[in-house]
C-alpha cells in the first residue's frame, strides 16, 4: 500500500524551505511553511551563483525573474593581488545554451522572488512563529506550534538552517557547527563598467571578489582568517573592510573600490561556520535538507545552490517511491556525495588562504569543483 503524503509542514522559510514548498505544491500536496521571522526577509547584500543554481532556478520556475532582477554571466577570473591573471575558469552553461554559466543577485531580492512564488503556489504560510513541540507517530506527526495552535501532517521537512533546533531535537547525538577560522566581509559597490564577470583576488591570507548583481551594482566579499571568532561593531566595519582592501591589494581596481566603500554601501561581517551531518538525515516522518545538514562556506558559491537542489531531489523522491522512507533513502543517497564535495572542497579552500597556500591548487579545486557541479542532480 502506498503511504499517503497529502499534508506536509515545513519548518524554516530560507531558500531550501522555500524551494521545497513550490515543488510540493506541484503535486498538488498541501503545504505549510513555518516562518519565525514575522518579515520574512533575507540579511546580506549579494549572493554569487553558479550555473547549477542557474538551472535549478529553471526547475523551480524562477530562472526568467533572476534574469531580469539579477546579473548572469560566464566565468571566472582569478588573479593576483596586484591584479596578474593566475587564471581564468570557465562556467559551463548548464542551464541552457543561451543561459550563462554563473550570475550573482541581492539576497533580499532572491528572496522575495522566491517567497512570491511560494505565496503564488498556494503554500499556506505562518510567519512570525515557530514550533512548541513535534509528536510523532506510525502515522503522521502532531505539531504543536507557538500561538497555541496544532495540526497534524504526514511529513515534517526540517529547513531551519545551521543553528537548527530540529536536527538538535531529533538527532542529539550530532556534531555541532564548526568555525573555520575564517570571516568573511560583504558589500555592495558601483559596477565597474569593465566588470563583466565574477573577479577574484587571492592574497596570501586573503581572498576578494567582486561580482556583479546588476546594470549598476556589484558585490564585493573578503574572507580574512581570524584564529578566534571575532564580533566587529556594524559602526567599524565600513573602515576596517577599507583598511583590509588598502593594506593588502595593489591592484588599481580594488583600491578603487575601497575608496567607494561607505556607510551606505551594506557593509557586513560573518565568521564562518562549516556542518556535515552524517547519514542519515531523517528519522520516522522528519528528513531535514539545506544547511541544518550540510551547512558549507562560501568558497564555491554553492551553499544555496545544494540546499535549493535538496528540496527539489526530496519532491521528485516523494513522487516516486511508495514508502516514505524508500523515498528518503533515495533522496539522501543521490544528495550525499555532492554535498560532502561542496562542504570539503570548501574548507580545503578555506585552509589554502588561512596557510597562504599554492594558488594553482586553489585554482584547480574551483575547475574541479565547477565541473562537478555541473554534473545532473
Amino acid at each position: 500500500m502506498r503511504e499517503s503524503v497529502s499534508k506536509v509542514l515545513i519548518i524554516g522559510g530560507g531558500f531550501s524551505g522555500m524551494s521545497a514548498a513550490i515543488q510540493l505544491r506541484k503535486q498538488n500536496i498541501e503545504t505549510h511553511l513555518l516562518e519565525i521571522d514575522p518579515g520574512w526577509g533575507a540579511d546580506g547584500a549579494g549572493i554569487s551563483l553558479g550555473g547549477a543554481t542557474l538551472r535549478a532556478f529553471g526547475t523551480l520556475g524562477i530562472l526568467e525573474s533572476f534574469l531580469e532582477q539579477g546579473s548572469a554571466q560566464d566565468g571566472v577570473e582569478v588573479t593576483a593581488p596586484n591584479g596578474h591573471l593566475i587564471d581564468t575558469i570557465p562556467t559551463a552553461r548548464v542551464a541552457g545554451p543561451d543561459i550563462p554559466g554563473a550570475g550573482a543577485i541581492m539576497r533580499p531580492v532572491l528572496a522575495r522572488i522566491l517567497a512570491d512564488k511560494v505565496v503564488a503556489s498556494g503554500t499556506r504560510v505562518r510567519l512570525g512563529q515557530t514550533y512548541e513541540s513535534i509528536e510523532p507517530d506510525a502515522d503522521g506527526v502532531t505539531v504543536t506550534f507557538t500561538d497555541g495552535s496544532s495540526g497534524r501532517f504526514d511529513l515534517v521537512i526540517g529547513a531551519d538552517g545551521l543553528y537548527s533546533k530540529l536536527r538538535e531535537w531529533l538527532f542529539p547525538e550530532a556534531p555541532k557547527p564548526q568555525y573555520t577560522g575564517q570571516g568573511v566581509w560583504r558589500a555592495v559597490v558601483p559596477r565597474p563598467a569593465e566588470v563583466n564577470t565574477l573577479k577574484m583576488w587571492v592574497g596570501p591570507h586573503l581572498k576578494l571578489g567582486l561580482n556583479p548583481v546588476s546594470a549598476e551594482q556589484a558585490y564585493l566579499f573578503l574572507t580574512e582568517h581570524s584564529g578566534q571568532r571575532q564580533h566587529i561593531a556594524e559602526s567599524e566595519q565600513a573602515a576596517r573592510l577599507k583598511h583590509l582592501l588598502v593594506n593588502n591589494f595593489t591592484a588599481p581596481m580594488v583600491r578603487e573600490l575601497a575608496a567607494q566603500i561607505t556607510g551606505d554601501s551594506h557593509v557586513m561581517y560573518r565568521p564562518l561556520d562549516s556542518l556535515l551531518l552524517p547519514r542519515p538525515w531523517y528519522r520516522g516522518r522528519v528528513v531535514l535538507i539545506g544547511d541544518t545538514v550540510h551547512a558549507t562556506t562560501p568558497h564555491l558559491a554553492s551553499g544555496a545552490c545544494i540546499g535549493i537542489e535538496d528540496a527539489i531531489v526530496l519532491a521528485e523522491e516523494l513522487g516516486h517511491h511508495e514508502r516514505m522512507e524508500a523515498a528518503f533513502e533515495a533522496f539522501q543517497n543521490r544528495r550525499w556525495e555532492r554535498c560532502r564535495m561542496v562542504v570539503n572542497n570548501s574548507a580545503r579552500l578555506g585552509e589554502i588562504e588561512i596557510e597562504g597556500g599554492d594558488k594553482v591548487e586553489h585554482a584547480n579545486i574551483m575547475r574541479d569543483s565547477t565541473i562537478a557541479l555541473a554534473q545532473p542532480i
